[in-house]
């Protein structure tokens, strides 16, 4: 007689999803998110690299028992937009001061000290932010991605934004060697 194995095989456990197939399945909600929330496709696009880099510097901490990967992604979207429209408002009003007068005439000594008076009022003549991105860029020689990241925007940002100080200081100092 011969003894009959009965073994009952299991079903194998799902396979958990990489991140990169969890991204490319939730991308394109994440960004549509984003863009129904700032109105700008190219701050939408950097505001979806953004959350998933993030995502993926977290991705051991997900836990599906709280919710599905697209609720995960999305909530951090969400905090993505919410701290980049907090530093916009920052930034706005620091603008806002600093052109008003308020920020106080030391500050603008400190930067300018030692330049020729038309560079000193080629510089007071810049926007706040352009004036930033100068002494960033131009004067600690930080480079673009730190610039970004210091100011919370995105690396054209910064390069558009130096390109147009220094294009206006260059008029302004065309201006004075003519005169």
């Amino acid at each position: 007689m011969h003894a009959v194995s009965l073994e009952v095989s299991r079903p194998a456990a799902p396979a958990e999803p990489t991140f990169a197939a969890v991204a490319e399945d939730h991308l394109d909600d994440v960004y549509g998110y984003l863009l129904y929330m700032t109105k700008n496709w190219a701050l939408a696009e950097d505001l979806t690299s953004e959350t998933f880099e993030a995502a993926l510097r977290h991705w051991r901490r997900f836990d599906p028992r709280r919710g599905t990967h697209r609720a995960w992604l999305l909530a951090i979207a969400r905090s993505t937009a919410l701290d980049w429209f907090r530093a916009d408002a920052r930034r706005r009003r620091r603008e806002e001061r600093a052109e008003a007068g308020e920020l106080g005439r030391e500050r603008d000594q400190a930067f300018g000290e030692g330049f020729s008076p038309e560079l000193e009022e080629g510089l007071r003549a810049l926007t706040a932010g352009e004036r930033e991105v100068v002494a960033l860029r131009v004067v600690l020689d930080l480079d673009g991605d730190e610039t970004a990241r210091l100011l919370g925007i995105t690396v054209t940002a910064v390069s558009t934004r130096l390109h147009r100080a220094l294009a206006k200081l260059e008029e302004r100092m065309r201006h004075h060697d003519v005169a």
